[in-house]
């Protein structure tokens, strides 16, 4: 049989316990009130009809939370490699617009024509993902196409390859994931391959419409037709872990934490 815990030590956790349950209960009763001052949460069928609405909900989750809500309800890992690094510490959420750059030596000025043009085509909140074949060594962006991103809403760029002009695309503040920064240029080694077709970025897939949601912690990939139940999943996580950080700090127990709140 195991050794009986000290009086003492009972006493201490049981005393713990009925000061969590309190703290719980109050952090409950804090939340009712606001429920009832706040509108009403939105569901999956509300998402769905507002897409806008969805994508902003997107831009207040963090990115482990997402990625952590599609192992659960999908059983799927859709976060991108830890190479894909930013260029500056930032968040952001939005649509992705998908560009494939093709590996070929040429002298044709218009080989990449097609990339230039998807950014003029592309929408307000659109993330232009791209993928550059066999490109950590190759800028597959730089400055002048970063500005003409940010000059029409883009909100960022994830590139599988590499990326150039850091101090403009600072100076502007337009958020860039790449694999690193290099001063090469893709003109004449490559050719544009598509707009808006599948591609495999920081070995993730991902297609036209997909949402990306990237910050300190990484790059996520949420597929379009399970976006509104990963939202409201992603959110029930962060809440849970927010409300565990004064708990912990309160009762210096991660153990309690995880107990009462069901996350880690």
């Amino acid at each position: 049989m195991p050794t009986p815990l000290p009086s003492s030590a009972r006493t201490s956790r049981t005393l713990l316990r009925w000061r969590a349950a309190a703290f719980i209960a109050a952090v409950l009763g804090a939340g009712a009130l606001f429920v009832l001052r706040a509108d009403t949460p939105l569901t999956e069928a509300d998402y769905e009809h507002d897409p806008q609405k969805m994508i902003e909900a997107y831009r207040h989750v963090e990115a482990a939370s997402v990625s952590d809500a599609e192992e659960q309800l999908l059983h799927e890992k859709h976060y991108m490699s830890h190479q894909m690094q930013p260029i500056f510490p930032t968040k952001f959420a939005g649509v992705a617009l998908t560009v494939l750059l093709k590996k070929e030596e040429n002298s044709d000025p218009h080989a990449l024509d097609g990339m230039l043009n998807a950014i003029d085509k592309g929408e307000e909140g659109s993330v232009y993902v791209m993928k550059v074949e066999d490109g950590a060594d190759i800028a597959g962006m730089g400055g002048l196409m970063g500005t003409a991103m940010f000059s029409r809403g883009f909100v960022g760029a994830v590139v599988d390859g590499g990326v150039r002009d850091l101090p403009q695309l600072k100076r502007i503040g337009f958020p860039v994931y790449a694999t690193g920064a290099v001063p090469s240029t893709s003109v004449g080694h490559y050719r544009f391959g598509g707009m808006n077709v599948p591609v495999t970025v920081g070995g993730t897939a991902v297609n036209a419409d997909d949402i990306i949601v990237a910050d300190q912690d990484g790059v996520v990939v949420v597929p379009r037709s399970h976006a509104a139940a990963v939202l409201i999943r992603a959110q029930q996580l962060d809440n849970s872990e927010h409300s565990m950080y004064p708990f912990i700090e309160k009762f210096h127990s991660i153990v309690e934490a995880v107990q009462q709140f069901h996350r880690i």
